[in-house]
C-alpha cells in the first residue's frame, strides 16, 4: 500500500462478541460486497452500503471505521476460503483425490460467492493495491509451499513432470473463471444464471481435463 492508503482497522476492536455483532458484520459484508461488485471500491461509500444493509451510517463505523477497512475484509474472506483448501495438500496425498477435491471446493465458492471473486478479480487487474499486504514475502513462500508438494508428487512417479506454478495458476484461474465471467457464460449458453447442475458439469470437466493433463486418472464422482 502507499503511505497515504488510510490504515485498516480490524472488524473486531476488541468489542464484546454476540449473535447481534455477528448478524451485523454479516449483514454489512454481504451489502459491502454487492456494492463494490456493482459500483467498484472508488464508486462505493460507506453510506451506500449502509443503505444497502438497512442499518445506519453509525453502525457500519462501529465494525468497520473506514471503507478500505471493510473492502479489504470482503476480500480477506474469499482468500481465506480459497487458501485454506489448498493448504492441505501433503506430499503424502494421493494427488488424483487431491486436486479433485480441491477444484470441487474452488467451484463451489465460485458459486456461492461469486461477487467477493469478481472484486478480487477487479482488484488484481487495476494493480492490487490494496492487497500488497497479502502478496508478501508469506505468500509467495506459501505458493512455493504448494508447489513443492507437486514437485514431491513428480518426484515419487505419482503424477507427470508438469511447471508446478503454471498448475497452481491453472488451478486458481480455471476454477475462478466461472464466478468472473459468468455473463460471458451464461449469454454463450443461454443462460440467465448459471444453476448448480451446471456447476456440477463444469466442475467434473474440469478436474478430467486438467488431472489428465498431469497423467493422472480423474477420481469417481
Amino acid at each position: 500500500m502507499t503511505a497515504d492508503t488510510p490504515a485498516v482497522t480490524a472488524p473486531s476492536n476488541g468489542k464484546p462478541a454476540g449473535r447481534i455483532r455477528q448478524k451485523n458484520e454479516e449483514t454489512i459484508l454481504t451489502a459491502a460486497t454487492e456494492e463494490f461488485a456493482r459500483h467498484g471500491f472508488k464508486g462505493t461509500s460507506m453510506n451506500t452500503i449502509a443503505l444497502r444493509a438497512g442499518l445506519p451510517k453509525a453502525n457500519l463505523h462501529y465494525y468497520f471505521s473506514n471503507k478500505l477497512g471493510l473492502y479489504i475484509e470482503v476480500m480477506r474472506n474469499i482468500l481465506e476460503l480459497w487458501d485454506g483448501t489448498f493448504s492441505h495438500l501433503r506430499a503424502e496425498d494421493d494427488p488424483s483425490t487431491a486436486l479433485a477435491n480441491y477444484i470441487r471446493a474452488k467451484m463451489e465458492y465460485s458459486r456461492r460467492e461469486p461477487l467477493a471473486s469478481k472484486i478480487f478479480a477487479m482488484e488484481v487487474i487495476s494493480g492490487g493495491a490494496c492487497l500488497s499486504e497479502h502478496f508478501s514475502q508469506d505468500y509467495r513462500d506459501w505458493v512455493r509451499g504448494r508447489a513443492a508438494v507437486f514437485e514431491a508428487w513428480i518426484a515419487q512417479g505419482k503424477m507427470d513432470p508438469v511447471d508446478p506454478i503454471h498448475l497452481i495458476f491453472l488451478l486458481w484461474g480455471s476454477t475462478q473463471h466461472y464466478a468472473d465471467f459468468s455473463s460471458q457464460i451464461c449469454s454463450l449458453m443461454g443462460r440467465k444464471k448459471l444453476t448448480r447442475d451446471d456447476f456440477a458439469v463444469a466442475t467434473e470437466n474440469l478436474i478430467h481435463i486438467i488431472l489428465k493433463g498431469c497423467g493422472l486418472t480423474p477420481p469417481s464422482a
